[in-house]
């Protein structure tokens, strides 16, 4: 399995958690209960292959924080999501966001470009491609505000 399926597989869970209003704890537990992710194959060809211990750690790593800090994650999206409530979005693009904005955040090893590039083919799979180019519309409008912040301090 490579990164990029564990990443699909992270934006599913905290697309289940928005939908289902579970806790990080809850939709892992189920998630990775091994009679539940062998019924997941016939759904979905990213199911084929379980992920290994790094893979695991990585989504469960997303999932958490998400939850953790979803309220500061928001926050951004709501700043740079100019014009749009997140009441509004999908939750295929609440995920696909909370996903990458916890990547660029909170984890050191996933270059900033990655998670927008890998959010935005996301965008396009799961919702359509217009929302490809809101997701890359949020993430580029952070990053270069986040710059700005960081040259003038």
């Amino acid at each position: 399995m490579t990164r990029i399926t564990a990443r699909q597989i992270a934006v599913q869970l905290l697309f289940a958690m928005e939908a289902n209003s579970a806790s990080a704890e809850d939709t892992l537990a189920l998630f990775f209960s091994e009679e539940h992710y062998d019924t997941l194959k016939d759904e979905d060809k990213i199911y084929l292959e379980a992920p290994d211990e790094e893979q695991t750690a990585y989504i469960r790593r997303i999932v958490q924080t998400v939850e953790d800090r979803r309220e500061e994650i928001d926050g951004v999206i709501s700043r740079y999501s100019s014009g749009w409530k997140i009441s509004r979005l999908t939750k295929s693009t609440l995920a696909i966001l909370r996903c990458a904005l916890c990547e660029i955040l909170y984890l050191d090893d996933i270059p900033d470009a990655a998670a927008v590039n890998e959010a935005v083919e996301l965008g396009k799979a799961y919702d359509s491609p217009q929302a490809g180019a809101f997701i890359n519309g949020v993430l580029g409008s952070f990053l270069r505000g986040r710059e700005q912040e960081q040259t003038e301090a």
